[in-house]
C-alpha cells in the first residue's frame, strides 16, 4: 500500500453516509476535501457539520455537481474521488465521470453504491429501476477507463436497526414484529462510520482496484429471527411474530405507493432473497473487507442495540 495517503476529495460529504466517509477520510490522515455547495449553510445543523469538517482539518471547497468548471477544478486537486450523493442524483453522476477524464490524473473512483450489488441483483421494481441507475454509471466509469472500487455494504445500521429489522415501522416492536418471508435468511446490517473506515482503507488499496469491495462483518450477518431474539433477550420482552409470506410481500409492492414500494423492494431483496450472503465472493471481481482489514474494529449489532435500550 501507497506509503503517501492520497488526497480524497469527497463529493456529497454532507449527507447521511457522506458525512462518515468524510470523518473516516480525516481520521485516517488523508488531506481531504469536501465539495460543498453553500460554505454558509443557514441550517444551523448543516453549519455545524461542517464547521466539524473544518475542526477535523478538512478543507471545504465551493463547488457543485451542476457546474463543471468547478467539479473539474475540484477533481485536479484529488487523487482518489469518492461520492456518496443520493439516489436524486446517481444519473448525475456522470458529470463527475467527465470531470474525472478531463482532469486525467485520478488514480481511484468509488460511485455511489453502499447497498446491493446491483450487478447481481434480482430485485423487483421499482427498485430494479432505480438501482438501474447505478448499474449505468457502473458501465460509464468502466467505459471511460477510470481505475474505480464499487463498495456494496448491505444495509445502513441507522436505518435498519432503530425498528429492529421491520420495514415499515417507526421504532421498536412493542407486542407484534412484522418480519418478511420466513425470517431466516441472513442479511447484513453496517454501522455507517465503519463503511466510512472501509471505504478510506480502500482507497490507496490496490487489491481493491477494479473490484467491488463487499462490507460482511461476521457478527452483523443474522437473520431477522436472530435478531428480534437478540433483542427480546436485551429487553427480556417476547414480541408475537408475524410473518408475511413473499406473495404477500409481492403483492403489497404492487399496490403501495412511493416511497413505501422502494423500501419493500429492497426488503424483499434481501430478507426473502437472500441477496447480501447467499452468494461465494468472485475473487476476480470482489474482495471482502473484513478480510482485507481484519484489525477494524467494527461496531457489531449487539453492541449498537444498546443504543435503544
Amino acid at each position: 500500500m501507497a506509503s503517501v495517503k492520497s488526497k480524497i476529495l469527497v463529493v456529497g460529504g454532507a449527507g447521511f453516509l457522506g458525512r462518515h466517509v468524510v470523518a473516516a477520510s480525516a481520521r485516517l490522515g488523508h488531506p481531504t476535501v469536501a465539495l460543498v455547495r453553500d460554505m454558509a449553510p443557514s441550517d444551523p445543523a448543516k453549519a455545524a457539520l461542517l464547521k466539524s469538517f473544518q475542526d477535523a482539518g478538512v478543507t471545504l471547497l465551493k463547488g457543485d455537481l451542476y457546474d463543471q468548471a468547478s467539479l473539474v477544478s475540484a477533481v485536479k486537486g484529488a487523487d482518489v474521488v469518492i461520492s456518496t450523493v443520493g439516489s436524486l442524483q446517481i444519473a448525475d453522476q456522470t458529470r463527475l465521470i467527465d470531470a474525472i477524464k478531463e482532469a486525467g490524473n485520478v488514480k481511484r473512483f468509488f460511485p455511489s453504491e453502499f447497498g446491493l450489488d446491483v450487478d447481481r441483483t434480482g430485485i423487483v421494481e421499482p427498485g430494479k429501476s432505480i438501482l438501474g441507475g447505478k448499474v449505468a454509471i457502473r458501465r460509464a466509469t468502466e467505459a471511460a477507463g477510470i481505475p474505480y472500487t464499487y463498495v456494496v455494504a448491505g444495509y445502513f445500521a441507522g436505518f435498519a436497526l432503530p425498528n429492529i429489522g421491520q420495514q415499515l415501522a417507526q421504532g421498536p416492536p412493542t407486542d407484534k414484529a412484522v418480519v418478511l418471508g420466513d425470517g431466516d435468511t441472513k442479511v447484513v446490517y453496517v454501522e455507517e462510520g465503519d463503511i466510512g473506515t472501509y471505504t478510506v482503507l480502500a482507497a490507496d488499496d490496490p487489491r481493491a482496484e477494479n473490484k467491488t469491495l463487499y462490507i460482511k462483518p461476521p457478527a452483523n450477518t443474522l437473520s431477522h429471527n436472530e435478531l428480534l431474539s437478540l433483542w427480546e433477550k436485551k429487553t427480556g420482552k417476547t414480541f408475537q411474530r408475524e410473518y408475511v409470506p413473499e406473495e404477500a410481500v409481492l403483492k403489497q409492492i404492487q399496490e403501495s405507493p412511493i416511497p413505501v414500494n422502494i423500501i419493500l423492494s429492497i426488503g424483499h431483496a434481501a430478507y426473502v432473497r437472500g441477496e447480501q450472503t447467499g452468494f461465494e465472493i468472485d475473487p476476480a471481481k470482489g474482495v471482502d473487507a473484513t478480510e482485507l482489514y481484519p484489525d477494524v474494529k467494527y461496531t457489531t449489532v449487539d453492541e449498537y442495540l444498546n443504543r435503544f435500550l
